[in-house]
């Protein structure tokens, strides 16, 4: 991967005087000594609020989401996280007039932040401002003046490698009109339709409504009162009583104000009886992904599988023609006799207390839900081979991109059809658990109510940012215990959270760690012994364990890992 670097860190900051902030502040811009206010001037900045997502800005690497907290003003900021070789560039093309000067400013909080523009046209092409980390809201300001033909400029923000995340807010390019106009005026938006309740527990209840043009947020009411704030067209209510009926309603949000409330729906949660999700998971559990193929390790059948293993997740699952839709192909290579025989195996674990579970993705997996209609089919498909072989549940591991909308649609319809002892586990890489923001972390979080673990791949991995700010490299006990730090404090219960690592050295291309460095990590996340620099603020026993791809390189290296951690796991508070 090649990713720009050219951009310095200048070793001074740019003053500006009170002059220029109070003329920017009343609307007006000072040309020259003589102080004449340019009373058509205007913010020809598009989406400055970020009021409407990312509409407008085109953020390097996908390192950029819009947020409601924290923001300055509105409904929505700009929260761009830095990682490994990118900084978090985040650019908008402006319309302007030539030979005219404006002022650009930007509200910033967080790490280090950089505001500038580029292709000016005049001098170096370039000018720029920076401030170091602010935990409070900080304004940017700096002037540009374009060339005799320049009728566009870039504007951007960035961050710096290996620092702390940033946000943005009320950007300003103030000037003569370039002929793109500024943003209209927001106006109310309309109210929601289509409410509809989908699947409960015993104390939440999973909702899903229609998206509002110009909306920015969506308020759900419970029983008339606020229950929760989201950005998105879904949200699960939780911390409910158990038989108990509810009433719903959602209205929709932006900077000019909130809609009516949508017609209510009621539903009700599930009894106490309901036993809840993945109750065959044990408190601390190992998974191991079983290949379903023969790539030079030792060759198992499902009951050669070793018994340390809890979550047994069968690799992979098959696309088909249809999106969404996912089929499941013995692969001969792994000797079974019959179909018959694979299933009698399924059977035999589950018997024995171990949750099979079928895998969807890998390196050369790709199954694409981006739409209602894949969102359905995957549920569909992904049930019949739950029935079909005895699965209890599935694993996501697609590395080529997610959408957190649909892929929760379809976790959520798969849900509904499984009932709540259906196990969920995930397995994204470092990168895509680095942000909240990101498709990963946010499909997460919005299927909490019924995911049983997320182990993340500690492999194949550069160097990531821990939940502390600080750089660290994959192989060693702080980039374990540092990174699954940021998973619990952006939201995921510590029972969610396992370190995923290769079993062996051939099991991956890098990041293999001896298992006492394994063994090292758990006891820091749950105990506070065995860490190395970094130890977390507290300790988390109910962490859920570890994972390895896979239990074939495992048994090739003569069960070296799962006879080391797998007792380990099974030994934590």
């Amino acid at each position: 991967m090649h990713v720009d670097r050219t951009t310095t860190r200048p070793h001074g900051r740019r003053w500006l005087g009170g002059a220029l902030a109070l003329a920017v502040g009343s609307g007006l811009v000072l040309v020259g000594g003589a102080g004449t206010a340019q009373a058509a001037d205007v913010n020809v900045a598009k989406n400055a609020g970020f009021e409407n997502g990312l509409a407008n800005w085109s953020c390097s690497a996908g390192s950029g989401a819009a947020v409601s907290s924290p923001a300055r003003t509105g409904a929505g900021a700009l929260r761009a996280t830095p990682a490994g070789l990118d900084n978090a560039k985040c650019v908008q093309t402006v319309a302007v007039k030539p030979n005219s000067t404006y002022t650009l400013s930007a509200w910033v909080q967080g790490g280090y932040a950089y505001l500038g523009a580029s292709n000016t046209g005049t001098g170096s092409g370039s000018v720029s401002t920076w401030t170091p980390d602010s935990p409070s809201w900080k304004q940017l300001t700096t002037t540009f003046t374009t060339g005799a033909s320049t009728t566009s400029v870039e504007i951007y923000t960035h961050g710096w490698y290996g620092t702390s995340p940033y946000s943005v807010d009320d950007v300003s390019v103030f000037g003569p009109d370039g002929g793109g106009g500024q943003d209209p005026d927001p106006v109310v938006p309309s109210t929601p339709a289509g409410l509809v309740a989908g699947s409960v527990t015993s104390s939440s209840v999973a909702l899903s409504w229609g998206a509002v043009s110009g909306a920015t947020g969506y308020k759900v009411y419970r029983d008339g009162g606020n229950a929760q704030t989201v950005t998105g067209t879904s949200a699960t209510i939780t911390g409910l009583s158990a038989d108990t009926a509810y009433q719903f309603q959602v209205s929709a949000t932006n900077a000019a104000g909130e809609s009516a409330k949508s017609g209510a729906v009621s539903a009700r949660t599930a009894k106490v009886t309901d036993p809840g999700p993945g109750p065959a998971v044990p408190k601390h559990a190992l998974t191991g992904y079983w290949q379903n193929f023969n790539n030079g390790a030792t060759v198992q059948k499902l009951r050669d599988v070793q018994s340390q293993y809890d979550i047994i997740a069968v690799s992979f699952a098959d696309s088909t023609a249809t999106p969404g839709q996912i089929v499941f192909n013995l692969d001969p290579a792994v000797g079974y006799a019959s179909v018959a025989d694979f299933k009698a195996d399924v059977a035999a674990k589950k018997a024995a207390g171990k949750s099979v579970i079928i895998s969807v993705g890998g390196e050369k997996g790709n199954v694409t839900i981006n739409s209602d209609a894949s969102a359905t089919a995957f549920a569909n498909s992904a049930y019949a081979l739950m029935q079909e072989y005895g699965f209890n549940g599935v694993d996501i591991d697609l590395e080529h991109g997610i959408n957190s909308t649909y892929l929760t649609k379809a976790l959520r319809q798969l849900s509904a059809k499984a009932g709540s002892s259906m196990v969920l586990t995930m397995a994204p890489q470092t990168i895509d658990m680095q942000s909240t923001g990101t498709e990963y972390f946010k499909t997460a979080l919005a299927v909490k109510d019924i995911l049983t673990v997320v182990n993340m791949q500690y492999y194949n991995s550069g160097s990531m940012l821990g939940c502390d700010g600080k750089v660290y490299s994959q192989g060693s006990v702080d980039f374990l215990t540092a990174l699954a730090c940021i998973q619990i404090q952006g939201g995921l219960a510590p029972s969610q959270v396992g370190l995923g690592v290769p079993a062996s050295t051939r099991g991956a291309g890098s990041g293999y760690v001896d298992p006492q460095i394994v063994k090292n990590a758990l006891d820091c996340l749950t105990k506070l012994t065995g860490c190395g620099t970094f130890k977390p603020a507290q300790a988390w026993p109910t962490l859920r364990g570890a994972m390895t791809w896979s239990t074939n390189w495992d048994a090739t290296a003569g069960n070296a890992w799962s006879n080391a951690v797998g007792p380990h796991v099974h030994n934590l508070p």
